[in-house]
């Protein structure tokens, strides 16, 4: 199956770090925030990626190569201009296939096991699902929650969980995108949600939406403690 990191957005809220570097190339225990996606990804046996890009993204192309030195093959997604979420991925459809496909937000980091993501694929084509969401518990900053879930279905009503920014999606989800226009993808997943058309796992793992320098900051300490304690 293949996977697409979602590396294109501009990172505002981690000015002035993302002015001179695109935010999926700042490092957090001594490793950029893409290439532990990439490894994790490739540790599951996810080796087929697809990285979209706009601000900075030659940089991130230079960092990261054709993916040989990590055991995948990468193929990217200039955007030039940020398109959103939906919009970034129906651009990206060319490089994807007809199968159902990952897609892992570049600025998070949480230790989510890829490795059920295959299986999950077979099922949902089984269910006619045309997405699969992975949620987590509320971080301070989204106390609300996005979705809500049910015997394995996401639901729209009483938000008790946050998308964790990973997701399997349908090709046909995005089929009417126009390609290269902006669209964001909470809309979509709306719908389809209300069509009963949307699976979803609560993980009860780690997992840190890096936003800004703070978070930043202290999952880098977070990870060298953790280092640490392994070498000691």
């Amino acid at each position: 199956m293949m996977a697409m990191i979602l590396a294109a957005g501009r990172g505002e809220r981690m000015r002035p770090l993302t002015d001179h570097t695109p935010k999926p190339l700042l490092p957090v225990g001594g490793t950029p925030l893409i290439v532990w996606h990439i490894e994790r990804l490739v540790r599951a046996g996810i080796t087929d990626l697809v990285i979209n890009h706009a601000h900075l993204g030659a940089q991130i192309e230079q960092a990261l190569g054709d993916g040989s030195r990590f055991g995948a093959a990468i193929r990217y997604s200039a955007e030039g201009t940020a398109l959103e979420t939906a919009g970034g991925i129906a651009f990206a459809l060319p490089l994807l296939g007809d199968a159902p496909f990952a897609v892992v937000n570049g600025d998070i980091w949480c230790d989510y096991d890829f490795a059920q993501l295959p299986a999950l694929t077979t099922t949902i084509q089984q269910r006619g699902d045309l997405a699969h969401l992975v949620l987590v518990d509320n971080p301070e900053h989204n106390p609300k929650g996005d979705f809500g879930l049910a015997d394995g279905r996401v639901t729209d009503h009483a938000p008790s969980l946050t998308f964790s920014g990973i997701g399997l999606y349908q090709p046909a989800l995005f089929a009417a995108i126009t390609r290269g226009s902006k669209a964001p993808l909470a809309p979509l997943l709306r719908a389809q949600i209300v069509a009963g058309r949307v699976s979803g796992e609560h993980h009860r793992g780690l997992w840190l939406d890096i936003g800004t320098p703070q978070r930043l900051d202290e999952l880098d300490k977070q990870l060298g403690a953790t280092q640490n304690a392994c070498h000691g």
